[in-house]
């Protein structure tokens, strides 16, 4: 089933000049100077209608709407819309019936600020639908298959943290006490017999009775 594809409106413009274009001279462009300027060949109104990713130019009666021409933009910049070398508010547009028959004539406004309108609109919905299609190429590439880096089934490893030698577990059991805390020190020996003090002799005693009869 085909997708519906809705019209969005992306410009309005109620008065726009048609010209029958001569072929160009050179390499360089087309000139609206080259152009009856103050004899259009048409005079009306222009949209510009966004069908999904393609913009369709179109021409219509100012009165009662009917379609003169269109020019169908498939991108920008393109051929289907070229500015002139000599003027900002005048391009060469294709136009393309349904039969796919094309023939190029020259667009104008009397306004430059219609004509840069029109430039911005063209820019902005490209822009829009570069981002888009940006975004459905991330999307469509995080669906693909991703590096595994699981273990198979039955797939081991080995890890080697080193040997310590049993010096080095004599000296770490020595440094630390049962309780994991620092060492304890130790007491220092109780001192000798003969270190021990003896009681004063009894001459001493005497000597302290005399001084108390002088008194």
């Amino acid at each position: 089933m085909a997708e519906d594809i809705y019209e969005r409106i992306c410009l309005v413009k109620q008065e726009v000049f048609i010209y029958r274009v001569p072929p160009v001279a050179n390499n360089r462009g087309h000139r609206a100077a080259d152009w009856k300027l103050d004899q259009p060949d048409w005079t009306g109104r222009m949209r510009l209608i966004a069908l999904g990713k393609l913009l369709e130019l179109r021409l219509e009666d100012k009165s009662s709407g009917e379609l003169f021409a269109k020019c169908p933009i498939d991108g920008h910049p393109g051929i289907a819309i070229e500015p002139v070398i000599d003027s900002s508010r005048y391009f060469v547009i294709r136009l393309k019936n349904d039969n796919g028959q094309t023939a190029f004539v020259g667009m104008g406004f009397a306004d430059r600020s219609d004509s840069f309108d029109l430039n911005v609109a063209l820019q902005d919905h490209f822009k829009a639908i570069q981002k888009c299609d940006k975004l459905e190429r991330e999307i469509a590439a995080g669906d693909q298959p991703k590096l595994d880096l699981g273990f198979k089934a039955g797939q081991t490893i080995t890890i080697n943290f080193g040997k310590k030698s049993s010096s080095s577990q004599r000296t770490q059991y020595t440094n630390i006490s049962d309780d994991g805390k620092k060492p304890v020190p130790l007491l220092p020996p109780p001192p000798s017999s003969s270190a021990v003090q003896r009681p004063l002799p009894h001459s001493s005693t005497q000597n302290i009775t005399g001084t108390s009869n002088c008194l």
